[in-house]
Parts: C-alpha cells; structure tokens; sequence
C-alpha cells in the first residue's frame, strides 16, 4: 500500500456552526478533538468568519481544514472536514443543513427567527450528523424526523384539515369520557 493515501472513513465532519452577521456563535457542534476547548473554538470560529464573510467562494482551506460555507441576510454557515475530505460530501451537508433550517423557519432564514426555533435547529443539526457521521443528506427527511407538533403553529397557519381534525380528537376524548363517566 502506498503511505500517502488515507484509509477513507466515516467520520468525515469535524464541525457544524452556524454564526451571525458579527461572527459571534448561534449554534455550533464539534465532533473530534482539533479545538478542545471552548475558548479555542471561539477564536477559530472568529478568525473563519474574519477569512469568509466578504469573500465570494463556497469553499476555503483554513488552518488545515476544509471549510464550505454559505450565507444568507445575517446568518453563514459552515461546514468543516479535514483537508483530505470530499468537498461534495461537505458541501451535500451544508446544503441539506442549510434547506432544512429553512425549512424549519418556513423560508425566513435569519438571525431572530433561528434564535426562536433554535430547539428545532439542534434536532436537525442532531439529524444530520452524529460523531462526525452523515446520517442524513435529505433536507426533507431531516425536518419530518424533527417533526414540529401541529400544536406548536399558530392557529391562523394551520389548514383547515389540521383544525378539523384537532377538533375532533378532542370531540372523540370528550365522548370517551362522558361514556365512562355514565358507565360509573
């Protein structure tokens, strides 16, 4: 075997994070061990912002790290691998993270928003990867496994199916205990 290549590996992804338009963290998930420290992560995370956030690319190498990245209104966000790793697949998970977050903001992808559903982002980011392991690449396989409850959606954005069928469940848990109660 030669010595200079890599046995390939499933642990592809090194870091998720998603930073505002000032470079602070929103959300960020490391899976090894290259920035131990929250501290460290920080610094790394300001000095990738300070290299991307005026640039036009989709892909930079970065402190020996291949980062893909993309933005939108006050929001980047990246994707981080090892120098060795397959841009393609960084970049189907930073496209999957990125239409799930959509998905999940329902297309209003900015900073407040994400701050308001950021339960909902960990869930995908969850979804997503887990160890540094693709899981899934499917931005809508991602946001039914997320699955925000039907309660959780204001009354005004609902679907008239949706209400007519809260309703009755409700009418039927009603019936269900009247019935019993007259069994008594």
């Amino acid at each position: 075997m030669d010595g200079g290549i890599l046995e390939p590996s499933l642990y592809c992804i090194k870091a998720l994070a998603i930073l505002d338009n000032d470079g602070n963290r929103l959300m960020a998930k490391y899976y090894d061990e290259t920035f131990p420290t929250a501290k460290e992560q920080k610094v790394f995370e300001k000095n990738l912002f300070n290299k991307t956030h005026r640039a036009n690319a989709e892909i930079i190498m970065f402190e020996g790290l291949t980062c893909v990245y993309k933005s939108n209104v006050d929001l980047f966000f990246y994707v981080i691998g090892s120098t060795q790793e397959n841009e393609l697949i960084l970049a189907s998970v930073l496209n999957a993270l990125y239409d799930a977050v959509s998905q999940i903001l329902r297309k209003n992808v900015e900073k407040r928003a994400l701050l308001e559903n950021l339960d909902a982002v960990f869930l995908a980011v969850d979804e997503i990867c887990d160890g540094g392991i693709v899981l899934e690449a499917d931005s809508t396989a991602i946001v039914h496994k997320v699955a925000i409850r039907n309660d959780d959606i204001p009354l005004g954005e609902q679907t008239v199916a949706q209400q007519l069928s809260r309703k009755l469940e409700v009418f039927q848990s009603a019936k269900e205990q009247l019935k019993w109660s007259l069994l008594k």
